[in-house]
């Protein structure tokens, strides 16, 4: 939300700016003659980026180009919770295995216990409440850490339906865009009598910058949801093997 903040008074600070620059060079290009035109364009200097992309959002309308970057602002911003979540999950599940084994044979089930209360992660998370059901039998270890795996799959797939919402709603906002900028390009052909570039191009560029900023922010936002379902699968995989691996360890810790 900090992000979101951030980066619309951003955006809102520059918007003036930008539309000063922008009807000051528009009032120069028509105060040129029409044989200058070619060679004001030839020594026009070279727009940077940031001015461009300014240039671009004022053009395409304040009101959906906000929409749209607000959904960017606010989908990489859960990206990132969700990957810095995922990162520091991660355990190194055979090391681990290693201590809680090493741990039963030394100072049995509370030792064990005390080795996953000190290691992060949803796995050690998973051992811990499966070892906390070790005197009800293997049977109910197994089953606890089958329930309590799909909880620490939850926790991990949080906030995805929210970047999946983000990835639908923002080239929705392109296409309403566009459709809004060609009823505007209708409207002026009615007012003006006929058909002529000048008349459409306005409603066009407006339709075709909005479709476009929506689209690039999907994909984007596509981007990490992709990597960060690739991170949820990994971690599943770690935890499906290494549950195995417990309850392996706890049977034959029983018949000793």
């Amino acid at each position: 939300m900090f992000l979101a903040v951030a980066g619309i008074m951003t955006f809102s600070a520059s918007t003036a700016f930008a539309q000063d620059e922008q009807a000051a060079a528009t009032e120069e290009v028509a105060q040129a003659p029409a044989n200058d035109l070619a060679a004001l364009t030839a020594a026009a200097p070279e727009v940077p980026l940031n001015q461009a992309l300014k240039t671009k959002f004022i053009e395409g309308g304040a009101g959906f180009m906000s929409l749209i970057i607000i959904c960017l602002i606010i989908g990489l911003a859960l990206s990132i919770e969700r990957i810095l979540y995922l990162t520091f999950s991660k355990t190194n599940t055979k090391k681990l295995l290693a201590k809680v084994e090493a741990a039963l044979q030394e100072g049995g089930i509370e030792a064990a216990k005390d080795v996953c209360r000190e290691t992060r992660g949803p796995v050690a998370s998973i051992f811990y409440q499966g070892l906390l059901r070790y005197e009800q039998g293997i049977d109910v270890v197994e089953k606890t850490i089958v329930s309590y795996g799909s909880v620490q799959m939850s926790n991990m797939e949080n906030g995805l339906s929210w970047i999946g919402l983000f990835i639908a709603i923002a080239p929705s906002l392109g296409f309403l865009g566009t459709v809004i900028g060609m009823i505007q390009a209708f409207d002026a052909i009615q007012a003006a009598g006929d058909i002529s570039p000048n008349v459409v191009a306005g409603g066009m560029k407006v339709a075709l910058i909005t479709t476009v900023a929506g689209l690039i922010v999907a994909m984007i936002l596509q981007v990490f949801y992709n990597y960060i379902l690739a991170k949820i699968d990994n971690l599943a995989i770690d935890m499906e093997d290494s549950s195995i691996s417990l309850v392996d360890i706890l049977t034959k810790y029983n018949k000793k």
